[in-house]
């Protein structure tokens, strides 16, 4: 096995669904050293360097907050982790409602799903990120959630490479 395969195994689940932002961030990573903060970069700057669709693609990876695939117990470990340090798997009938029907509305809107770093945030203020977001324009919006994807990113590989706080 290679180094490569190594690497795109144990960082190939930072971005959602995409293993092919850590194939593309290898040798840029491999050749910086593997801090939470190189790692990071490398898997940025190979994300930022994609094109729009494989970008989009990587969006609409992610799951509906308190979504369907939560509520089947279907989320990845790492997204069901989040979700549920943000209150999300605690939602009140009328809570959830309005996550359901914000996600229809944003995901109608911009074709990919409200993604946002839950860790640290409350459910309240996830949903008042929601309200606010959903006005924006379709070029914020996606710079908006692909500015989030690098920031669940620097969160995963914090908690994959402790005591490295330099992500």
């Amino acid at each position: 096995m290679s180094d490569r395969e190594d690497f795109v195994r144990r960082f190939g689940g930072i971005f959602e669904h995409s293993p092919w932002v850590a194939e593309r961030a290898f040798d840029h990573a491999a050749s910086s050293g593997l801090t939470a903060g190189n790692v990071h970069s490398a898997l940025c700057n190979a994300f930022r360097a994609a094109s729009p669709a494989e970008r989009l693609a990587v969006l609409r990876a992610h799951p509906d907050l308190a979504g369907k695939l939560a509520l089947a117990g279907e989320l990845t470990a790492d997204s069901s982790s989040e979700q549920a340090s943000a209150g999300l798997d605690r939602l009140s009938l009328e809570e959830h409602a309005r996550f359901t029907e914000l996600n229809a509305a944003y995901t109608k809107k911009f074709g990919f799903p409200f993604i946002i770093a839950v860790k640290g945030l409350t459910k309240e203020e996830i949903l008042a990120a929601f309200e606010q977001r959903i006005d924006n324009s379709a070029e914020e919006e996606f710079e908006t959630a692909c500015a989030q994807v690098e920031q669940i990113a620097r969160l995963r590989l914090g908690s994959m490479l402790p005591g490295e706080n330099n992500a």
